[in-house]
């Protein structure tokens, strides 16, 4: 049986965190492995390229094409240890507050499993849909959960888990996230440079 829910959405990358954790993780990559330089003609190339396609997938798996599962398994740990240090000061306290108030909290982000999921396990959301990545090339999307694609994640959870959800507010910094933000009673824009909220 179907059950109504009242849940509150946040995006990540520039709404609860500074800066991008897929670039950050990138640069990191830079800074201790020479794998990446290799790759960096490569990058050019499709960073020209994209300008056809903006919105497409290819552009950004031949971004990351420098990606092994090995790096993720050996760099990721201490990346995330350190990119928690870039969270908003009051992202905790807001999810706490949506929850007290009797909400579910989800995280709906574009960055990929293997990032986001560990970076905000200690926040308790009911549920965090990203990006899923392909397990042997972490360069390789299952699924994008990027622009339209969030509502469709959200779509699929709600129905995994017999859910007719209610969105009362979403969280963003970028217009990419307008599909989310237009379902939401009240959309909340996060300027991404200082974690304040700003007029849409």
């Amino acid at each position: 049986m179907l059950r109504k829910e009242d849940v509150v959405v946040f995006d990540f990358d520039g709404t609860l965190s500074a800066h991008d954790s897929n670039i950050e993780f990138a640069k990191y990559c830079f800074r201790n492995s020479g794998r990446p330089w290799l790759f960096l003609p490569l990058m050019g190339f499709v960073a020209i390229v994209r300008m056809l396609n903006p919105a497409g997938i290819w552009w950004r798996q031949m971004m990351r094409r420098f990606l092994t599962a090995d790096m993720v398994r050996r760099f990721g740990p201490d990346f995330i240890k350190q990119h928690r240090r870039e969270r908003f000061g009051w992202a905790v306290d807001q999810v706490n507050k949506e929850r007290a108030a009797g909400r579910m909290v989800i995280l709906v982000s574009a960055s990929p499993d293997y990032l986001v999921r560990a970076l905000v396990r200690d926040m308790n959301f009911d549920a965090v849909l990203c990006s899923r990545m392909d397990d042997i090339k972490p360069w390789k999307y299952d699924f994008l959960c990027w622009g339209k694609n969030k509502v469709i994640a959200m779509d699929e959870w709600a129905k995994k888990n017999k859910i007719i959800p209610h969105v009362v507010r979403s969280y963003s910094d970028s217009r990419s996230d307008m599909p989310m933000m237009e379902i939401a009673d009240e959309a909340v824009w996060v300027d991404r440079k200082t974690g304040l909220r700003k007029s849409a």
